[in-house]
């Protein structure tokens, strides 16, 4: 595990003089002229490491009670997912032009998502409420179905792994931690998100609208039973809203690029990816290796690294956050891209449907283009072969995706074994 206790700025590498052109998240860079834009860029991105000596988890699925004060060496996949959230959360309620500058006044809406990854028991994205999630029953109110808080990444993979036999600290790969994202975003309402898991390498246009405009469904009613995914009364509360139109769109494209490497003809539509303006970068890597990928600039990728060990964050007393260690203030890691592991997912935010109908435009226009081939399908409507899933189930059932996560995530040694 690439693991530091304290941050070594100086061993980084700078960024390269070269006239390729630099894409991170949808913008265009020159890196001869535009160096300090890049770097500004790349440090406003939220950057989620190991943290320790923060309070032990306690809990009735830790064993004994008391569990780590550090998630090094088990969360770094974990905090991969936390970054591409948090790159969601800040294009939803910051946009994507927003730039942090340190020991400047934040918004206030910078402070509560930060606040949200605090790793505190009361957080509410922190790895403290692994013991006390509980999946809501049908007596909660959605306001109160967290009881306070819901501990995204952290808190769910340890549900998930609880209930599929997997103990607290094991690894978990980039498909899990979308599913995990999917489970949990019904219930941010301060957000509102959608987030959509795209399986078997196909997005089906149908299926993110019904899911992104739920009371569609309400008008086309003519039973009048109308119940959508299970929350009628919540998606006619919803359609009164003006901002109600379009609830904003995650997704996420778990895809396997190849077996034990990339396949290198995904390698030209996989930059293409980090070119289009609703990209939120792509998640992967194996055990002890997961890294944060944001753009890139000739044959480089360019990502974020987590496997840096850092001291626990504690809020100050009037509600602001400490928040250097929040933003990579280094220049960018990056590697070779044939050194990605094919285990990916792809990550894409559209705030509105105007959004969504200018990526689906551009996805199909790659399609078209020669060079490379096609990392996923997009189709109008359900192929007939597809079984339907019912996104807003919120039974804790994720045998599906623990079967989809040995051909996605290849955390099992078998794998490679088998592709022989």
């Amino acid at each position: 595990t690439l693991t530091y206790d304290t941050l070594r700025f100086g061993e980084f590498e700078d960024f390269p003089e070269t006239s390729e052109p630099v894409w991170i998240l949808g913008k265009e860079y020159n890196a001869l002229t535009e160096k300090d834009d890049i770097l500004s860029d790349v440090t406003s991105r939220l950057w989620f490491t190991y943290r320790k000596n923060f309070p032990p988890i306690e809990g009735d699925c830790v064993p004994g009670g008391t569990g780590p004060t550090s998630d090094t060496g088990w969360g770094c996949m974990l905090r991969c997912g936390q970054m591409i959230l948090g790159e969601a959360l800040m294009c939803r309620h910051l946009g994507r032009d927003w730039r942090w500058a340190r020991e400047q006044k934040q918004r206030e809406e910078y402070i509560s998502i930060l606040n949200a990854f605090i790793d505190k028991k009361d957080s509410y994205y922190s790895i403290h409420q692994i013991g006390e999630w509980r999946w809501p029953d049908a007596s909660d109110k959605i306001e109160n179905a967290f009881i306070k808080s819901f501990s995204l990444f952290l808190n769910a993979a340890a549900q998930m792994g609880v209930g599929e036999g997997k103990p607290i600290g094991q690894w978990y790969g980039p498909n899990t931690v979308a599913q995990v994202l999917k489970k949990l975003a019904v219930f941010d309402t301060w957000s509102r998100l959608v987030v959509h898991v795209a399986m078997d390498n196909t997005v089906i246009i149908e299926e993110i609208k019904r899911l992104c405009m739920p009371w569609l469904d309400l008008a086309g009613d003519a039973a009048g039973e109308g119940e959508v995914n299970g929350c009628l009364e919540g998606a006619c509360a919803l359609a009164e809203e003006e901002t109600a139109l379009w609830r904003p769109l995650v997704l996420l494209i778990p895809l396997r690029l190849g077996l034990s490497d990339i396949n290198e003809a995904y390698i030209e539509t996989l930059k293409q990816c980090f070119m289009l303006p609703q990209s939120l970068g792509v998640i992967g890597g194996k055990p002890n290796s997961a890294h944060y990928f944001i753009g890139y600039v000739g044959e480089e990728l360019i990502y974020l690294d987590p496997h840096t060990t850092q001291p626990a964050v504690e809020p100050c007393d009037d509600g602001q956050v400490p928040d250097d260690t929040y933003h990579c203030q280094h220049p960018p890691c990056r590697m070779h891209i044939c050194e990605l592991d094919p285990s990916i997912a792809a990550g894409f935010f559209c705030k509105t449907e105007d959004d969504f109908d200018d990526w689906c435009m551009r996805i199909r226009r790659l399609s078209c283009k020669k060079g490379g081939l096609p990392m996923f399908e997009l189709v109008d409507s359900q192929p007939v072969h597809m079984v339907s899933v019912d996104t807003f189930n919120l039974t804790p059932d994720f045998s599906d995706s623990d079967r989809l996560e040995r051909f996605f995530d290849s955390e099992d040694e078998e794998f490679e074994i088998l592709s022989l």
